[in-house]
């Protein structure tokens, strides 16, 4: 797998890789038969049990102030990669990842666009034996039918304000489509990892962390809070497209506000970490 042209670090700046690809808001690709591919993570410890292979699909709908993949956001600035080809690569760690209790995660940019090709990857991660772990913000959710759902044993939910304006300006999106996700998950029983970006000066209000913690602390398919500490490591990329970024004089969360926001989770009941 890491000799081969897609296997790039989720870290590097990926552009035009695809220039003849779909535009991402109309792309609607039934079949499956190819995925564009962002960058992919081998040894990940962070995105799900065990010890997982991580893919970074292309294509976003969200436009978020602290992205630090913004060359995610369209498909042709992704790998074009057959099915087959995924497969078989993600075959060869499969022996490793069953021994190590782990498997794959699908992550992004956002899997649900391209729905179909995630879905027969998840599918032959099962066929393998693999935990399966879909990293998604949510704001797709609808398109992810039961039969979608029935592949993925785990859901790392990005939701990223309670605040409908405060979720608007950071995204650029609404927050009913990712809530409605999370209430179909929690009607399912479908474990979920709760991931919750800290961005001093946007996402860190007390009100719209309690917002959160209320809404999901009654969820007992919720096992685990995550608040991820905002950082700058994906500034350079940017600037290097181009871009307005809004967060460049914004500073990582100290220790204490960190502090006071994993203990309002915790007071209201969820496991957070």
């Amino acid at each position: 797998m890491a000799d081969e042209p897609w296997a790039h670090s989720r870290y590097a700046l990926q552009q035009a890789r695809s220039p003849d690809a779909p535009e991402t808001a109309t792309f609607n690709d039934p079949r499956g038969d190819f995925g564009w591919i962002h960058s992919y993570e081998t040894g990940s410890t962070v995105d799900g049990p065990g010890v997982r292979v991580t893919i970074f699909m292309s294509g976003c709908l969200l436009r978020c102030l602290y992205c630090h993949n913004p060359d995610t956001w369209h498909l042709k600035d992704g790998t074009r990669v057959s099915f087959e080809r995924a497969r078989n690569a993600l075959e060869t760690y499969a022996a490793p990842l069953r021994a190590m209790d782990g498997g794959l995660t699908i992550s992004g940019g956002e899997p649900l666009v391209q729905m179909h090709f995630t879905k027969r990857l998840f599918a032959a991660a099962k066929g393998m034996g693999l935990h399966t772990a879909l990293d998604t913000s949510g704001f797709l959710g609808a398109r992810a039918d039961d039969d979608y759902l029935r592949q993925v044993d785990l859901v790392l939910l990005d939701i990223k304000s309670w605040d409908p304006e405060t979720y608007r300006r950071t995204t650029g999106q609404d927050i009913r489509p990712t809530i409605q996700f999370a209430e179909r998950l929690a009607a399912l029983g479908k474990p979920v990892w709760v991931r919750f970006v800290l961005v001093p000066g946007l996402t860190d209000d007390p009100a719209n962390v309690e917002g959160i913690a209320r809404f999901v602390a009654p969820m007992s398919n919720v096992e685990w809070v995550e608040v991820l500490p905002f950082h700058q490591m994906g500034a350079f990329k940017w600037q290097a497209m181009g871009l307005n970024y809004e967060l460049s004089e914004t500073t990582s969360p100290s220790p204490d506000l960190v502090a006071r926001v994993l203990g309002q989770f915790r007071e209201a009941g969820c496991r957070a970490r």
